[in-house]
């Protein structure tokens, strides 16, 4: 896994540019957010959508609310790279939206969007 760190307005940010599955579960999130935490020392990620399971994505497994819970819980910020266009369903729809219009977690298309939401 290659991490590339980047810095705008003051903001450390961790990116992992690979599209491939890293977050297949609540052990592997921790153990990617130590990491991330450990090497570089950013407490906000970007990452791509690929990089996670898609179980994450099915409101109804729970995955999403332990993942993310765990990464408030150790004060990390991410923001995930993808199309979320082809989801039909509403309440996932409606927890992206809601996610960004938070201040932790976002999901948006292009790793600049996501650049621009951490360092608000």
């Amino acid at each position: 896994m290659t991490i590339q760190q980047l810095e705008k307005n003051g903001t450390h940010i961790a990116w992992i540019p690979e599209k491939e599955l890293l977050i297949t579960d609540v052990q592997s999130a921790l153990d990617l957010a130590a990491t991330v935490k450990y090497e570089t020392g950013c407490t906000s990620i970007i990452l791509d959508k690929a990089s996670i399971c898609g179980d994450f994505f099915i409101l109804s497994t729970g995955l999403a609310g332990e993942i993310l819970q765990k990464f408030t819980n150790y004060g990390i910020r991410a923001a995930f790279v993808g199309d979320y266009s082809g989801y039909t369903s509403k309440p996932l729809h409606d927890f992206i939206y809601e996610s960004n219009h938070g201040r932790s977690f976002f999901f948006v298309p292009t790793k600049e969007e996501a650049i621009e939401k951490l360092c608000q």
